[in-house]
């Protein structure tokens, strides 16, 4: 009773923020993302019938508050089978948790991939969506392929995400500066909880579906300069939210908004490149492929970036026979 299951991260171009539901994580409003080829996590389930309890670790680490999360998500898998088996859960990913690069998406997907098909249980893509969004809501993303829209819906059977695009569609390019591998000091868990108490909220709602039919047409088109605006600003309206909130999240250093604002020069010299950011620290920078390596040499030469990875749009979570035990 074991599988193992590599999942992507990915990085939302229109933004998840704020839950109409708590516990199921069904979200305010639609969003739309891209998966990403090398920001990702391998884990590694196993039930079994000696065990007296569920041992969970994480990049090497046992973390009490982060294997709650783990098992509380199993108890809920468990919960779809005959099977009480506790299970032994090893998970690995390749790139810094905790600093806005979405390892819960990537974490959440694997998990969930790899306990039911360990448990033989028969799920379609829709359902391990609502599953994987259970315990993480931007996992449901990371289950499908390429490029993703996660509907809001009403209801936990009507909130999952389904590929708009797959990983072929459109050749661009997500290079991600890594700043900084300081853990953000509140998740995007309780950061969310404070939403509603912007501002500026309800005013983001009220435009949101129409700038996602925007969004989609860019894509529809491959515009890449109109969908680049579309992106930043709507990074930016992200944290503005953030900062307004009561208590206000401020997840930016000083090394993120000078990479902002590199991109704004190098763009005025002709290098077509746009940013977002999610819940950290850590910048992801789109451009088309024709140019993501003029950008990395720009980066090099930066003295803060520590780390770069390049992503092409990528396939979503799927099994591996590579155990990690």
């Amino acid at each position: 009773m074991k599988a193992t299951a590599v999942a992507p991260s990915n990085i939302a171009f229109i933004k998840y923020w704020g839950k109409k539901d708590e516990d199921k994580r069904i979200p305010e409003n639609t969003s739309i993302s891209m998966n990403l080829s090398n920001l990702l996590t391998v884990t590694t389930v196993e039930f079994d019938p000696e065990l007296k309890e569920d041992l969970v670790m994480i990049n090497g680490i046992k973390n009490a508050a982060e294997s709650s999360k783990v098992i509380k998500h199993l108890n809920l898998i468990r919960e779809m089978s005959l099977h009480t088996h506790k299970a032994k859960v090893l998970s690995m990913s390749n790139f810094p948790i905790g600093t806005g690069l979405s390892s819960s998406a990537s974490g959440f997907a694997a998990l969930t991939i790899a306990a039911v098909n360990a448990l033989g249980i028969n799920l379609d893509e829709k359902k391990l969506s609502i599953l994987a969004r259970i315990g993480s809501g931007s996992a449901s993303r990371s289950i499908p392929d390429g490029f993703v829209e996660w509907k809001k819906g009403s209801s936990s059977d009507t909130s999952f995400a389904r590929s708009i695009y797959k990983q072929d569609y459109w050749k661009i390019v997500d290079v991600v500066a890594i700043i900084s591998l300081e853990k953000k000091d509140v998740s995007s868990t309780e950061g969310q909880k404070s939403a509603l108490s912007s501002p500026f909220f309800q005013t983001r709602l009220d435009k949101i579906d129409e700038k996602i039919k925007q969004f989609k047409k860019t894509l529809e088109t491959k515009n890449f300069t109109e969908f680049g605006k579309i992106i930043e600003g709507e990074a930016l309206e992200l944290h503005a939210i953030m900062l307004t909130s009561t208590p206000s999240l401020i997840y930016w250093q000083p090394a993120t908004i000078k990479l902002m604002k590199l991109v704004k020069s190098w763009r005025s010299e002709g290098l077509e490149v746009y940013f977002t950011l999610n819940t950290g620290q850590d910048i992801h920078l789109i451009v088309e492929e024709k140019n993501s390596r003029e950008l990395v040499k720009r980066l090099k030469d930066v003295k803060e970036v520590k780390k770069i990875i390049i992503n092409q749009p990528a396939v979503g979570a799927r099994l591996t026979e590579k155990h990690l035990f």
